[in-house]
């Protein structure tokens, strides 16, 4: 901490003090001024001869008191900025040693004739005016002690040297007074410092806790820029690289070649797993997937993932064990499956000999339950593991072991849900994820299992490709045209407007990638080229874009959205369900 800090941080405190001095003060002023008021009437009707030059004094006192009331109402007139609280305080400090003054020796003149109880009405008088003060002015001390001092302490010594028996006690008295009047005026002041302190402190501490907020959303958004950005970039040359390798395989070649274009097709294939992870924590951030609740029994999807991770546990001789599970659930199938898929595949990944256990249990609802005998997480870790990328045991960043987004995509899809998430660990001792998924309470209507496509001839036709790269054009004609299909690619929506215009065929088919350069996008090229045919052409979208807003904006589309890198049976797959939907006769 700097040196000019802790003076900041003081002038802070001091300007808060001078401002309660300026707004409690006035009280105290005032009401001496009227105590000074009632005090020279009642010397002057006690039926004794009135006090010499009372009306001097009284009209002394009153002139200061309007003269600092003045002062204050200047000070909140004023505003003044905190740095300038020393000139105020000095004023304040100064109208109050004159107060302390008048009250003193002045003051005890008014009872030069020696009248005893004169002399006590005018010493209570001074001294609740002192006592005031400790109220008024002890937010600042020295306004307070320069009002005290001069205000009472005349009447002590005075006494000293009168002859009435009380007047020993007064003498007494009086500095019995003044410690106690400074010790309610320091105790106060300490209390009003302290709170200023902490009030200061937290006032700090939430400014930085906002800025550190501001700069971790800042660092969440540029992360996300990054990613998107990085993502689209790289998707292009991977889906141009899958498209080559499948017009490859389409070609005769020797057992070594095939050999060589299957590992390539395998490492295309894991570039395709990873994004496709990117993918879905892009899309739940976007807010675009929507949960599809059904109702239906859970046992068939307990059974279809156990049954695709059968072989991988086999391999790894760990036994992979389903408990039957007869309860109706009611929640999105598909979403619940996916997140029993990356549970299930990361208890086998992570277990190296026992078994893994899936099954159910009843409690409030239905608890969907993965155990495993693997090495376990530390308690420690339990929250972080949920958290993208994280991963224990792999520094080396192992591909084989996964890539550290499948718990974060888990956390995420079980939220959408609704579904709570446990887990219960113990390193060394294996790990428990339980899911809670609501029963359903009426009548059974099953889900419609996901049919996958399969190979059949698909229909031959005209299909316009727009793509802003030269790679992923010269790909997706070889690989269409490898299918049978007439392509003509383009890399803008001008361009291929161009090359339809020499063509007399009707295309029964538009890919356009989303993004386009000089701020063109899929959407709108598919909109101008339906409006140039009159036609409601078929048409997909193929992005390699994640960031959230994107993809809200081309899921709102209405077109069929797929993404980079795109396998080619995914690809056929779509033009072939696009193209047979446009061949239906319409009613």
């Amino acid at each position: 901490m700097s040196s000019a800090e802790p003076s900041a941080s003081c002038d802070r405190i001091r300007a808060e003090q001078i401002k309660m001095l300026y707004r409690i003060g006035p009280v105290g002023i005032a009401g001496a001024a009227v105590a000074a008021v009632f005090l020279v009437a009642a010397l002057a009707f006690s039926g004794r001869a009135p006090p010499p030059g009372n009306e001097i004094w009284l009209a002394s006192v009153a002139i200061a008191a309007l003269c600092h009331l003045l002062l204050c109402r200047r000070y909140w007139r004023a505003a003044p900025a905190v740095g300038a609280w020393r000139p105020w305080a000095r004023s304040f400090v100064a109208f109050s040693a004159i107060e302390g003054m008048l009250w003193g020796v002045p003051a005890l003149a008014l009872t030069a004739r020696g009248e005893p109880d004169q002399y006590l009405l005018t010493l209570v008088v001074a001294t609740n005016i002192a006592s005031g003060a400790a109220l008024a002015f002890g937010s600042y001390l020295p306004a307070f002690y320069l009002l005290l001092f001069p205000a009472i302490t005349p009447y002590g010594i005075a006494s000293l040297f009168r002859d009435n028996p009380i007047d020993g006690v007064i003498a007494l008295l009086v500095p019995v007074h003044i410690v106690a009047f400074s010790a309610l005026a320091v105790r106060g002041n300490g209390n009003f410092t302290e709170a200023l302190r902490l009030r200061f402190e937290n006032m700090d501490l939430a400014r930085e806790l906002l800025g550190k907020k501001e700069a971790a959303e800042q660092a969440n958004i540029a992360k996300s820029s990054f990613l998107a950005a990085a993502s689209h970039d790289l998707r292009q040359p991977v889906h141009a690289l899958g498209m080559f390798v499948g017009a490859l395989q389409a070609h005769p070649m020797n057992h070594e070649m095939r050999r060589l274009v299957e590992q390539i097709g395998g490492s295309v294939s894991a570039m395709d797993d990873l994004f496709n992870s990117l993918l879905d924590i892009s899309r739940l951030d976007a807010g675009v997937v929507e949960p599809r609740i059904e109702t239906f029994p859970i046992q068939p999807v307990l059974a279809r993932v156990c049954s695709d991770y059968e072989a991988e546990s086999r391999e790894k001789r760990v036994r992979l064990v389903l408990h039957p599970c007869s309860a109706i659930v009611r929640t999105d199938p598909i979403l619940i499956e996916r997140i029993l898929r990356n549970l299930v595949s990361n208890a086998v990944r992570y277990t190296d000999q026992g078994r893994v256990v899936v099954g159910c249990r009843l409690r409030n609802g239905l608890s969907v339950e993965v155990w495993d005998t693997g090495r376990g997480i530390p308690a420690e870790r339990h929250k972080q593991v949920f958290q993208e990328f994280y991963q224990l045991g792999n520094p080396e960043r192992d591909r084989s072991k996964g890539l550290g987004l499948g718990l974060a995509i888990v956390h995420r899809l079980s939220s959408l849900l609704g579904c709570r998430v446990t887990l219960c660990s113990r390193e060394g001792k294996g790990s428990a994820f339980k899911i809670e998924a609501p029963l359903a309470h009426r009548g059974l209507r099953s889900a419609a299992p996901a049919r996958e496509a399969h190979e059949g001839a698909t229909a031959c036709g005209l299909i316009l490709v727009i793509d802003d790269e030269a790679a992923i054009q010269q790909a997706m004609t070889s690989l269409l045209a490898g299918w049978g299909h007439e392509v003509i690619a383009a890399g803008s929506c001008a361009e291929m407007l161009e090359r339809v215009a020499i063509c007399p065929l009707r295309p029964d088919l538009i890919i356009s990638d989303y993004r386009l350069r000089a701020g063109e996008n899929g959407i709108a090229v598919v909109e101008r080229l339906r409006l140039e045919y009159n036609d409601d052409i078929p048409a997909m979208l193929i992005t390699g874009d994640t960031a959230p807003d994107r993809l809200k904006e081309a899921q709102e589309s209405g077109l069929l959205l797929l993404h980079k890198p795109l396998s080619n049976g995914k690809l056929r797959a779509a033009i072939r369900n696009l193209m047979q939907t446009s061949s239906e006769p319409k009613f």
